[in-house]
């Protein structure tokens, strides 16, 4: 302070009006910047989806200048005075922003995680402030979805019994999360939970219950804005495990007839399981469902036809499945279902009679015709010879009369 009064004393008046045009450059250039006039950061924890205000106040002629990110690049200006409010073309924000022409106040609409940020208000009047805020954009937790875990199924603990309770195994998950904790609940007790960072990906949290239990259970998926609840509905998913399903059996009914045009035989088969209850038996052409039967309770046997050509070319299945789990026979097409021509004809007895009798028919017809062609020749040869020898005696007989 001494030598601001020694400066003012010993120079001029020109040289004094400058030293304090720089004094008030300094101080305005530092209140821009934020460093004097500064007001409290306000953090904003908000939804994707959601409107979010960012408020301001105006209580005279000042202008206010709203920038975005760490480089502060301006997205709107604001003046009551001129009643004007500017949004600037910044393609992040194209189609997002409103102005509150009574406070200047800025609103975002349907709000995206690249919007997430430092927002910084500044209000110039004869003095400049800097107020900031900080939004953080969440998305919205997905509906936690429980299952059960059947692979934990044993026939062991298919019944359950007072010195062994049954336990069911279950699963809660959900997919593509970020920046969000997943947790099961017994009553308003955490009993165990697991966070995932803010890169997405699949999180799931197992957990095991007795079958007789009977308390209250949950799983919660929740970030610092909202947070979403499925309850176990226990008496549905925790069954005792079914008993284990068979294989499926694919038969043919019978031997192939043929028609006289190869490209229509048909090839007819059966599928059939025993001895199951509480299950469905279908045939599939690809993914496709062709037909189905289903069991009820009780213990049967289930058998579903099937008709195919013999030149088909389809992949055909046989797929038995309860509420849990399910088995698949494919059909061997060339080992099942040969051409007539690939197989060897089966015959009874009365045919294979008919056909040897006319075999022996058809060998004497042809003996008989041989026979008579080899006679045939003989007397021909014999009446040539007979010919030939009665001319040459007639020719003798001219030669001697001369």
């Amino acid at each position: 302070m001494f030598w601001t009064f020694v400066f003012i004393a010993v120079f001029p008046e020109t040289w004094r009006k400058m030293f304090y045009a720089l004094v008030l450059f300094c101080f305005c250039f530092e209140r821009r910047s934020g460093v004097f006039g500064a007001k409290t950061n306000e953090i904003k924890l908000v939804l994707e989806g959601d409107t979010v205000t960012l408020p301001a106040e105006v209580h005279g002629d000042e202008l206010l200048i709203w920038r975005f990110g760490p480089d502060g690049t301006m997205i709107a200006k604001f003046s009551k005075k001129n009643g004007e409010y500017v949004i600037m073309p910044v393609e992040r924000f194209s189609g997002r922003l409103m102005p509150e022409y009574e406070t200047g106040s800025l609103i975002i609409r349907n709000i995206r995680t690249e919007h997430a940020g430092l927002y910084q208000l500044q209000t110039i009047s004869s003095t400049v402030s800097t107020k900031t805020f900080t939004v953080s954009v969440y998305a919205r937790p997905p509906i936690p979805v429980i299952t059960r875990d059947y692979s934990l199924c044993s026939s062991s603990t298919s019944s359950p019994s007072p010195s062994a309770p049954f336990q069911c195994s279950l699963v809660c998950s959900v997919v593509n999360v970020s920046a969000v904790s997943l947790s099961w609940y017994k009553g308003n007790s955490v009993l165990s939970n697991i966070s995932v960072s803010d890169l997405s990906s699949s999180v799931s949290l197992p957990l095991e219950v007795e079958y007789q239990d009977k308390n209250t259970y949950s799983c919660v998926i929740n970030n610092p804005v909202s947070n979403q609840t499925t309850n176990l509905d226990i008496d549905i998913l925790c069954q005792p495990c079914p008993a284990p399903l068979p294989i499926p059996v694919i038969n043919t009914t019978d031997s192939p007839q043929c028609p006289s045009s190869a490209s229509l035989q048909q090839c007819s088969l059966v599928c059939s399981v025993v001895n199951v209850s509480a299950v469905s038996l279908s045939w599939y052409k690809g993914n496709s469902v062709l037909s189905s039967i289903s069991a009820s309770d009780l213990s049967i046997s289930l058998s579903l036809p099937l008709e195919v050509e013999y030149q088909d070319k389809n992949t055909y299945s046989c797929v038995v499945n309860n509420t849990i789990m399910n088995l698949t026979r494919r059909l061997d097409m060339d080992t099942l279902c040969q051409s007539c021509s690939g197989r060897v004809h089966c015959c009874g007895f009365t045919e294979t009679v008919i056909r040897l009798v006319a075999s022996a028919v058809v060998g004497v017809a042809v003996i008989a015709v041989l026979v008579y062609d080899v006679r045939s020749s003989r007397s021909y040869q014999k009446r040539r010879l007979q010919t030939a020898s009665g001319q040459a005696d007639d020719y003798d007989d001219v030669a001697t009369a001369h």
